[in-house]
């Protein structure tokens, strides 16, 4: 229910809402999606160094910040037709 609600409320008011499997968060942010928990809580501290994280929900929550980020740039990019992210990601750009 609570699920529900968090998704309801940003769509009432026409703001987009993104989610991302706990696997897809774990390889954006550390490289595998098979990551301990600690693995992402050092990975949030070196990508985001000088914030202080109070604890393991925050790194989480700042480890699905990241995600977002990544995916979103990435699909910028794509919709731009600047870049086609699977050359990018074998290293071909354009």
């Amino acid at each position: 229910m609570a699920r529900g609600v968090a998704l309801l409320t940003p769509a009432k008011y026409g703001l987009p809402v993104a989610e991302y499997l706990p696997m897809i968060v774990k390889k954006a942010v550390v490289g595998t999606g098979h990551a301990g928990k600690e693995q992402v809580q050092t990975m949030v501290r070196h990508l985001l160094p000088g914030c202080a994280i109070a604890n393991a929900d925050a790194a989480d929550a700042l480890a699905v910040a990241i995600c977002h980020s990544h995916h979103a740039a990435t699909g910028r990019r794509w919709a731009a037709g600047s870049e086609d992210p699977q050359r990018a990601a074998e290293g071909g750009g354009r």
